[in-house]
Parts: C-alpha cells; sequence; structure tokens
C-alpha cells in the first residue's frame, strides 16, 4: 500500500475541515428553525425535486452504462498539423 504524501494528507485535513465547518453550521439552522411549519405544497414540491433528481441522474448513468457496453463510445483520434488548419 502506497504512503500518502504531505499534500495528500493536507487535502484531506482541508476537506475535513470544510464538512465540519458545514455540519456545524447546518446543525445551528437546525435548530434555529425547528418551530417552522412547512405547508403541504412544500413537501410536494421538495417531493419532486428529488424524484426529479434521481430519475435524472439514473437515466444519465444508464445511459453511459449502455453506451459503453454497445461499443457507442469514439476512440479519442490524434489530429495531425494538416488537420488543424482551415480552409482559405
Amino acid at each position: 500500500m502506497k504512503k500518502m504524501s504531505v499534500g495528500s494528507w493536507t487535502v484531506v485535513a482541508v476537506l475535513a475541515l470544510l464538512f465540519a465547518w458545514c455540519a456545524s453550521l447546518s446543525l445551528r439552522e437546525w435548530r434555529i428553525l425547528e418551530n417552522v411549519q412547512m405547508p403541504a405544497y412544500g413537501y410536494a414540491a421538495m417531493i419532486f425535486g428529488i424524484l426529479f433528481s434521481l430519475i435524472v441522474g439514473v437515466g444519465l448513468m444508464a445511459l453511459v452504462f449502455y453506451s459503453s457496453r454497445h461499443d457507442y463510445d469514439e476512440p479519442p483520434k490524434i489530429l495531425s498539423s494538416d488537420d488543424d488548419r482551415s480552409p482559405g
């Protein structure tokens, strides 16, 4: 197993600090707004947004999987200097 470098540990530490900061802000806001009531159309909009996001995400991942399995992906093409010239 390869050991992590100082730069990798720095990135992990910064990301952990950002996560802790976001979690503390979320918890603080949750406690401030615990007595707020959301109407029924708010719940309906939230459910619609979640379902729409899931459908789009699953659909796009299915298309990527299908494309990869059925060789619809084109291999990369190397352009020569002759291909780069524009006509004229």
